[in-house]
């Protein structure tokens, strides 16, 4: 039967919009509809202003370190509206620019879902359509402690008009960390609140020892092992121990989950997993296998790049030469805390679940710290498979982290080894350098070694 559209996508984020684009290239029938402003998560609430945050908390220790290299510059007064209000003119402007990629799709800004497996409801129509693809991304967790109606998620934090003294913040993951470093930078007093040991749960143990470490020297006051309780209305968080703190904003950062509520994914016959997580195979198909899911909503690899290749790869294939193929088993990934970190393969503790693995670890002072006595440390790690010497993983706590590592994913996607590693000339005097000049082994890391003893 012929159908409205080739291609039918359900959310105008990172993935949604480059699949789309990608398949109109190909000369696919495309609709999309996006319920929210376009460009989803990252560019709206989440890796584009964050980022942006990250950058304006960055000035003050930036005139600190000026101190120490003659400069008499004096701490300003920072000016969180106008912050905002910088932040959305850019925004919008970037929501244009998503808008304008979809001129050769059909376009509708509302909520979809399914009536049937081809069939979706729009802005009051039906319409039908070969292939579809859920692109709807996730949304804050909502806590569930006593005075959660105080609190407020990630996707608030970026409309606020003002931002108050005392903040707590509930969670440890990207976003936790991350605004913890923010309100840190802008002179707020931050407690950060985790029921872990340490911060950023599944990354290597080594980094996440010196972003605690990192913190607590830029003030933050960490509560490793708790959990909240309540909240009053006046901003008192009880701590699972009893303890208290006075805030005057809490911060619930537990993550994100799955935006597929109200889909009508039953009467598509589309099964969920967990969180409402669509799962999906490695064509990003779900059980139905006309409809497919890429980005957060699969809960898989829940990066704005990832989504991006997702939805190219799945383009290509439907209506194009043939699938594009992506590294997918090696992504890196950046956390824009307070130093950043950036990290692409395995950690220490995966890679030696595997085997033997020799361990190359640098802890230092950089450079521009030697001379501004700020407390910033450095940490540089690479992991080793001991049998082929192929180099499996690169972590990095330390400024320009993020920049640094993307270079070097291209090394360990390519395979290198430790060899290539040391047949490097490193650039002098740069962090980056480090990368090629560790040639003592800190130590040998075996699981089962580790187990027997």
């Amino acid at each position: 039967m012929p159908y409205d559209f080739d291609l039918f996508v359900i959310g105008g984020g990172s993935g949604g919009v480059r699949c789309a684009r990608m398949a109109a290239s190909h000369g696919a029938k495309v609709a999309v509809a996006e319920e929210g402003p376009w460009g989803g998560t990252c560019v709206n609430v989440g890796c584009v202003p964050k980022k942006l945050m990250v950058m304006a908390s960055e000035y003050s220790g930036a005139v600190q370190d000026s101190h120490g290299f003659g400069w008499n510059t004096l701490p300003g007064q920072h000016d969180w509206s106008a912050l905002i209000e910088a932040k959305d003119a850019e925004i919008s402007r970037l929501n244009g620019i998503y808008k304008r990629m979809m001129a050769n799709c059909t376009t509708f800004e509302a909520r979809a879902r399914f009536i049937d497996p081809h069939t979706i409801e729009v802005a009051g129509q039906k319409v039908t359509a070969a292939h579809i693809v859920i692109a709807v991304g996730g949304r804050p967790i909502i806590p569930d402690f006593a005075g959660a109606e105080h609190v407020i998620v990630s996707d608030h934090v970026f409309h606020m008009q003002t931002l108050p003294q005392r903040i707590t913040i509930a969670g440890s993951g990207f976003i936790a960390v991350e605004f913890a470093g923010i309100f840190a930078g802008l002179g707020r007093q931050v407690d950060l609140v985790y029921r872990a040991d340490l911060p950023l749960r599944g990354f290597d143990e080594d980094l996440r020892t010196g972003l605690a470490e990192a913190m607590a020297a830029q003030g933050i006051r960490l509560h490793p092992g708790r959990t909240i309780r309540a909240v009053t209305a006046a901003k008192q968080v009880t701590l699972d121990n009893g303890a208290t703190i006075e805030s005057d904003l809490v911060f619930s950062a537990l993550g994100r989950a799955p935006y597929t509520g109200d889909l009508g994914l039953d009467a598509a016959g589309v099964k969920t997993g967990g969180m409402g997580s669509i799962p999906v195979d490695e064509t990003s198909a779900t059980n139905q296998p006309h409809i497919y899911a890429i980005g957060d909503v699969t809960h898989r690899i829940n990066l704005t790049p990832v989504a991006i290749a997702e939805g190219h790869a799945l383009a290509d294939r439907l209506f194009g030469p043939g699938p594009r193929h992506w590294h997918l088993n090696r992504v890196a990934a950046a956390v824009f805390s307070t130093p950043p970190i950036a990290t692409v393969g395995l950690t220490e503790a995966e890679a030696a679940a595997m085997g033997p693995t020799d361990i190359y670890l640098e802890k230092f002072t950089p450079m521009r710290h030697t001379l501004s006595k700020r407390a910033r440390k450095t940490t540089m790690k690479l992991v080793v498979d001991q049998a082929t010497q192929k180099v499996v993983g690169v972590h990095m706590l330390g400024e320009d982290a993020p920049e640094i590592i993307q270079g070097l994913s291209i090394a360990i996607n390519a395979g290198a080894t430790k060899q290539d590693f040391d047949r490097t000339v490193g650039i002098h005097p740069t962090a980056a350098e480090e990368f090629v000049t560790m040639r003592t082994r800190a130590r040998v890391s075996d699981a089962t070694v580790r187990a027997a003893e």
